[in-house]
Formats: C-alpha cells, structure tokens, sequence
C-alpha cells in the first residue's frame, strides 16, 4: 500500500453525518494491523497533520520531500489547544523530523519520491531479481579501512562495493547516525544492510544508533531480508550523559528484537568488534549469525583494549615510575592488539574465518546461497521492551 498522506487530519466542522466524536473509526487500528504483512509506504509532499500524521507514522517506509511539514497537530489544533499560534511549516519540519527519526528517505521533488517508493516496494517485495554487478571493484575493500586503527573512514564506500550496483536505499540516514542501515539487493537478492559508523563517537552505539537498528531488525524480519551487519564499534556509549538517555533500555532492546529474528545474520567485522555493542550488531552474540568472519585489520575485546589495558593493570601502571609509566601502557596495548587479532579468534572458534576485503561480496553471496535454501519459520512477536 502507498499512501500520500498530506492533510490536515480530522474535520470538526462536519456535522452532518450520525455520530458525536467519531472515536469508533476503525481505519488507524486495521491500517496498523497490516504491520508486517503487506509492505507499506508513506509519501508527504506538503503539509501532513494530526490524523493524516498518525497513519504516515504506522507506515513502514516513510519518504518525504523537501519543504514538508509533518506534526501530530496542525496550526488550529495547536492554537485551540492554547498552545499559541504557529505557522503550518514551523509545526515539524524536516529539518526537525529527519534527525529525529521519523522520515526515512528526503527527496528533492515528487517524482523523486515515487522513484524512491517503487525502489524500496521492489526490495520488500521481491526477493530475487536479476544479479548485478557490484558498485564498487570489490578489490577497492583492501584500502577501505586505513592502517591506522584509530583512523576514520567512510563505511557507505564498504555497501556500495558489496551491493548491486543501483539498488543502495539508505534510510534514516539522518537518524541515529552512529549506525547505517539500508536495503539493498546482493546479486538479485533482497537484503538489510547494517554498517558501524566510526564517523560518530568512534563507532559507538547511542541511544538513537540502538533504536534505528532495533526497528530496523523489525523491517527486515517481516519481509524476510536477511540482515547483514558490518561490525566497527567499541561497544555501547557510556558515561553519565548517556544514561541521562536511558542508554539500558535503548541497548537493552536490540538483544530483544535480535532474539526474535526469523531471518539469517551474517556479520563481518572490518575492525572493531568490542564488547556488547558488537554484540548488539551481530545479532545479540556472535554465535547468532550463520557465519561471521572477519578482515584482516579485525580486532576483539570484552571492552576497547585501551580501557581495558588501563582497567585491568591499574595497579602495575600505577606502581611503575611516571616516566615509564607510558611505554609500559603501549607495550600492555601491543599485547592486547596481538592477543584480540582477527586470526587469533578463528583459531578459537569465536569466529568463522578471516577474509580477504576483496572476497567478501563473494564470502556473503556463498553464506546467502545456503543460509536462504530452506524456508523461514513462523514468525515471533517482537515484545518491545521501551
């Protein structure tokens, strides 16, 4: 179903019709309740309020073109809410609803909206298509992540290389920013793509990364996407501020959502796999996907070895002479870099293999092949715990 939802919601004017509020309507709840089965998408071009917001909002693809303005109450509302006056195009913005979650892809115009609707209802839909090439040489993935292991790189350029050439839809991109997620197809197949950003708190998993990618895994489940999760993050944020967020129930709920999966996990770790948060991005362990591999550049730890270094030889570090005390940090970090390499987890079983960057377009098309030979089970219902 494809709904372009500009309006203003309800008329309370009308009162030539044989009702007093007319709460008995049946249309948002039967609307809602074609969540999961039939792919739904949302289209604003304008001005979209009130009831017309609740319905865009129960869809599960959301685009929107610029200069929309989407709100759970238009400007009479508002006003006869005592709320004060306000200009239709200051009620929700996208400058406003594209940070915050609500819209999935902004477009320029309307043809472009509806490009973008048929792209996203043929990837829901469709789960084989004609294979394609890559859109990027795969070889390209050898330089994707820098040497340095503290550098920043752009992880789209690692979805464009593995993704049919064309067929990358990004959503939410404006959203949850510290995790990437899009549909695409990987040689005709239809996927769900999910790529650690080290661009954002050094690949850390907020508040807003943890809620994008729990209802992510939502999406791809109900239309039988397998989900396929490049994995660079040093774990969940923590601190202070990010509990002001309710960081334990955001975390919290990607393991939830993950449990539920009907839909083969396949993960590859390009460099940081570290604690819960890539936990998290694997499915909820690292045993969840059918195979998980990992680059060369790969490195694992209950926590970041730098934190873990100073946690855990606190007493050896403090005991040694200030003037010494960093060259025995680095020599404690070098032992922990060697002890978490990606080679040395494969030869401990904790993951499948390392691979060369160049393969790995060809590693996830084999594990696809005999992940997706047998049919999915019956569905589970996501509990969601916020």
């Amino acid at each position: 179903m494809v709904w372009f939802c500009e309006g203003g919601g309800g008329r309370p004017g009308d009162v030539d019709w044989p009702g007093v509020a007319g709460l008995h309507t049946g249309t948002f709840a039967r609307f809602a309740a074609l969540s999961g089965v039939v792919p739904r998408i949302g289209i604003v071009a304008g001005r979209c309020f009130a009831g017309n917001a609740a319905l865009l909002g129960c869809c599960d693809v959301i685009v929107a073109v610029r200069g929309a303005s989407i709100g759970m109450g238009g400007p009479a509302m508002i006003e006869g809410g005592g709320l004060g006056r306000v200009e239709p195009d200051e009620v929700g913005p996208l400058a406003v609803q594209a940070p915050n979650g609500v819209v999935d892809v902004v477009v320029d115009d309307e043809a472009a909206a509806v490009r973008a609707t048929r792209a996203a209802l043929s990837l829901l839909t469709q789960p084989l298509a004609p294979p394609g090439a890559p859109g990027a040489d795969p070889a390209t993935l050898r330089e994707a992540v820098p040497a340095n292991r503290n550098a920043l790189y752009e992880p789209r350029r690692v979805l464009e290389a593995v993704a049919d050439a064309g067929t990358l839809l990004e959503l939410r991109a404006a959203f949850g920013v510290g995790v990437i997620t899009a549909l695409a197809r990987l040689q005709g197949r239809a996927v769900a793509l999910v790529a650690s950003n080290p661009r954002h708190l050094g690949g850390a998993l907020d508040a807003p990364a943890c809620d994008k990618l729990a209802r992510f895994m939502q999406l791809a489940d109900a239309f039988g996407l397998p989900l396929l999760s490049f994995i660079d993050s040093p774990g969940f944020m923590v601190g202070p501020e990010s509990e002001k967020t309710a960081m334990v129930r955001h975390a919290s709920r990607l393991f939830v959502n993950a449990a539920a999966l009907r839909v083969p996990v396949a993960a590859v770790v390009l460099r940081r796999g570290y604690g819960l948060g890539a936990m998290g991005l694997a499915g909820g362990s690292f045993h969840v996907p059918v195979a998980i591999a990992a680059w060369p550049s790969g490195e694992f730890g209950g926590m970041g070895l730098e934190g873990a270094v100073k946690l855990g030889f606190r007493k050896e570090l403090e005991a040694a002479p200030e003037a010494e005390r960093e060259v025995l940090f680095q020599r404690l970090l070098q032992q922990a870099i060697e002890r978490g390499q990606a080679l040395n987890m494969a030869s401990h079983g904790e993951i499948d293999e390392v691979i060369d960057p160049a393969e790995t377009r060809a590693w996830l098309q084999r594990v696809l092949a005999a992940a997706c030979a047998a049919p999915l089970p019956p569905r589970r219902p996501f509990i969601d715990t916020w």
